[in-house]
């Protein structure tokens, strides 16, 4: 039988420590009440531990094919289910077990049954969650914390899943615009490939048979043909380890800066991005501001939403001004970047004006509708563009062999 170690008050109000054999938690709170005294921290031993942790094999064993990361759908379902039974009075530690019975996927019963304990042995929720950030994101647990501090953890949930659910509908579309593009840069890089290690090689031999100089294109597209096939795993491998390497080196925080700078600087990409960070600050901010959150702790959290790191400490500057006594709408002012000045003129008179978190929203969803649109009118002239590079690049490939053929006459003769 499992042991558990747990501390408690007694009657009089000092505090007792023991340990209890119990079939489970629940289990050995009610041994505990029956002692009379009040539990204020409960931990499994080393045979409830051992138990604990054969419990969690069994269940991430059952389905051996299951993922190991939480999914955003069931994460969404798990805000807005938590929500819904706080709203309706239900204690956030019998609302844990419920999410936790109700749970989708082994995996899911397996973290919240953690969280679940972790809260009952003391922990703030957002403590809890902070232990698992590939779970939780940041602005998740910050949104927590807050509502925790304030009260309205019901409420920040909810704005938490209707975040979520927006956000999720935001990315789809600019997966579903970069699609096609995609697509289209796949088959032109198979194309490529085709010419250079099929195509070309039967060629050669022919222009081998008649001697003479051949046209520099057509050298040229011969000596690349050559590369890719003598030696095309090499350059595959060195291309792989470029790869990781930059990888490694945009994860660093001078080469995500360097990165993203770049980013923001770019012709159409730049713009996109800034409308992206704008939209998600200003619905977060907004969303907070909504629940009752303060506009301090809000700015706060809603800053960790933007992403981009060089926006992110723009904004930080305006935070610590607006700490200082100053409006939020002239604070934003030196990110320019990110907000026009249009926008800055909105968040003012809205701030005057009592109604900064229903402005802060109309913003978000104007801003949403406007990056759409754009969006789309950049894939639509992306596409015309990336045909134009693919004809360009397989037709240069045929001219250059080509041009040999029109001289045969003079190798001929």
């Amino acid at each position: 039988m499992p042991l558990f170690l747990y501390k408690a008050l007694q009657t009089d109000g000092t505090l007792t420590q023991g340990n209890i054999d119990a079939e489970g938690r629940q289990e050995a709170f009610r041994q505990i009440e029956g002692l009379g005294l009040t539990a204020i921290s409960l931990s499994a031993g080393a045979n409830g531990q051992a138990a604990r942790n054969v419990e969690s094999k069994k269940e991430m064993v059952a389905s051996p094919w299951a993922s190991r990361k939480i999914s955003s759908r069931t994460l969404e379902n798990f805000t807005r289910l938590l929500s819904s039974l706080l709203a309706a009075g239900v204690p956030l530690s019998r609302a844990l077990v419920i999410l936790h019975r109700e749970a989708s996927t082994p995996l899911a019963r397996t973290k919240w049954k953690e969280i679940h304990d972790s809260v009952v042995d003391g922990a703030t929720l957002a403590d809890t969650m902070a232990r698992w950030p590939e779970t939780f994101p940041r602005v998740y647990v910050a949104m927590v914390e807050a509502g925790e501090t304030g009260g309205f953890l019901d409420l920040v949930l909810a704005q938490i899943a209707d975040f979520q659910a927006r956000e999720k509908e935001l990315r789809s579309k600019v997966m579903a615009a970069l699609l096609y593009p995609t697509i289209l840069l796949a088959v032109a890089l198979s194309v490529l490939v085709f010419l250079l290690v099929f195509f070309i090689p039967r060629l050669q031999p022919l222009f081998t048979e008649f001697g003479g100089t051949l046209p520099l294109l057509t050298r040229m597209i011969i000596a690349t043909s050559t590369v890719v096939r003598s030696y095309g795993f090499f350059v595959a491998l060195g291309l792989a380890l470029g790869g990781y390497f930059i990888r490694n080196w945009m994860r660093s925080q001078q080469g995500r800066r360097i990165w993203e700078r770049f980013l923001l600087r770019a012709p159409v990409v730049g713009k996109l991005i800034a409308q992206f960070a704008m939209a998600r600050f200003c619905r977060m901010l907004g969303t907070l501001l909504t629940a009752g959150v303060p506009l301090i702790n809000g700015l706060t959290v809603a800053r960790k939403s933007i992403g981009n790191q060089i926006l992110v400490d723009a904004v930080a500057n305006s935070i610590e001004r607006v700490k200082e006594g100053a409006a939020l709408g002239p604070s934003l002012a030196s990110c320019r970047e990110l907000f026009t000045g249009s926008v800055l003129e909105m968040i003012s008179v809205a701030e005057e004006s009592g109604r900064l978190d229903q402005e802060l929203i109309r913003l978000a969803d104007v801003t949403e509708r406007d990056l759409d649109r754009e969006l789309k009118m950049a894939v639509s002239l992306a596409e015309p563009l990336m045909l134009f590079f693919i004809a360009g690049f397989i037709g240069t490939i045929f001219i250059g062999m080509a041009l040999p053929i029109f001289s045969l006459q003079d190798y001929i003769k």
